[in-house]
């Protein structure tokens, strides 16, 4: 483990060879940009009597998606529902909002269920930076939110989540779905710029993300979140695999007391080889919380190594915009330490060209 390269930036930039430090530090940064790009859209006033919502992608375009659901879940006036696949669900009809989001625009999967959903005639929308589904919105008139990226230097759409997450949020409020205020956004670009300087490299002090990146080094990750942070574990599971290149998984508490707490006991190399990150918060539920503590006593029963993340926030959309910059941090100095280049997906390149075939 090359342990010093997280406070050296020169050491970084060697194995960082597309800039993914760009991208985390220019996270808020997303946030300013795709809010600009979303002033001139225009939703039509009857996507507010939507009767479900829809949401169309693959992997780090449906992160924003997750994350939405989890926050919001309290909130959004019809049940949301994420679809990573070919097809739409038989209820998708002329009262679905059907939104589909791919980074890229290319997205195979999306682009083949949005053919299905609008045959449905249902409330289309959709998010992405261009190629074919920006395409199809102009010409098919369909409401798009279509993002410059020009602070994604590394342009993984994993480390585009401020596009991703605020620009989905935007779609939804101007569809009548939640509530977003001027307010909401300002705040939102506050947390992530506060907690990039908290995490970030050149906090060389106590940095909690360089923290836990190190104490995971090696081993095979869990992440555990409940209620508003679901969505945040799950991201954090999905960039340890993409840029870590580690392992990665998440459950939910409440759920898992019911069936992993067994699952923990074999193979015996998970004493060594396992490590679980549980995101815990003050805004959870007590007896949520309670379930956290009792958690901790069968990992200790059961010699598994565990490390806590308190987020700090005192809301839950500040919360998970502090989580997002956590769990990308980590994933990024695990890359880091293990001397490898975070962006390179060559594994998902291959599977691709394959298809082609």
């Amino acid at each position: 483990m090359a342990n010093n390269i997280l406070n050296n930036i020169d050491e970084i930039k060697k194995l960082d060879s597309k800039s993914m430090l760009g991208s985390l530090e220019l996270l808020s940064a997303q946030v300013e940009e795709v809010l600009d790009c979303a002033k001139k859209l225009k939703i039509p006033a009857n996507y507010k009597n939507a009767k479900n919502i829809v949401v169309l992608g693959m992997g780090g375009s449906t992160l924003g998606a997750h994350i939405l659901k989890s926050v919001f879940f309290d909130k959004l006036k019809a049940p949301l529902e994420i679809v990573n696949g070919y097809h739409v669900p038989e209820y998708v009809d002329k009262n679905s909002f059907v939104l589909v989001s791919s980074y890229s625009g290319t997205t195979e999967e999306a682009l083949f269920a949005m053919k299905e959903a609008m045959k449905r005639k249902a409330k289309m929308a959709v998010i992405s930076s261009g190629g074919d589904l920006a395409k199809i919105s102009a010409a098919m008139k369909i409401p798009g939110l279509i993002f410059t990226t020009n602070n994604n230097p590394c342009g993984s759409p994993r480390m585009g989540l401020g596009y991703s997450i605020v620009g989905q949020m935007i779609l939804f409020a101007k569809a009548g779905l939640i509530k977003l205020s001027p307010k909401d956004i300002k705040n939102i670009i506050f947390v992530l710029k506060k907690y990039n300087t908290e995490f970030g490299v050149s906090n060389v002090g106590k940095n909690l993300a360089k923290e836990m990146a190190r104490n995971l080094f090696g081993r095979s990750v869990w992440y555990a979140g409940a209620e508003h942070l679901s969505g945040n574990a799950h991201a954090a599971a999905n960039q340890t695999n993409e840029n870590a290149k580690r392992f990665a998984g998440y459950f939910l508490i409440p759920e898992l007391n019911h069936h992993l707490l067994e699952g923990m006991i074999y193979p015996e190399s998970n004493k060594n080889g396992l490590g679980v990150v549980l995101l815990e918060s003050a805004l959870y539920d007590v007896r949520i919380q309670k379930r956290f503590d009792v958690t901790k006593k069968v990992l200790d029963k059961n010699e598994i190594k565990y490390w806590s993340y308190i987020a700090q926030e005192k809301d839950k959309t500040s919360q998970a915009c502090e989580l997002l910059v956590f769990g990308s941090y980590v994933s990024y100095y695990g890359a880091l330490l293990q001397g490898i280049d975070p962006t390179a997906i060559p594994f998902v390149d291959f599977f691709k060209e394959q298809l082609k075939k």
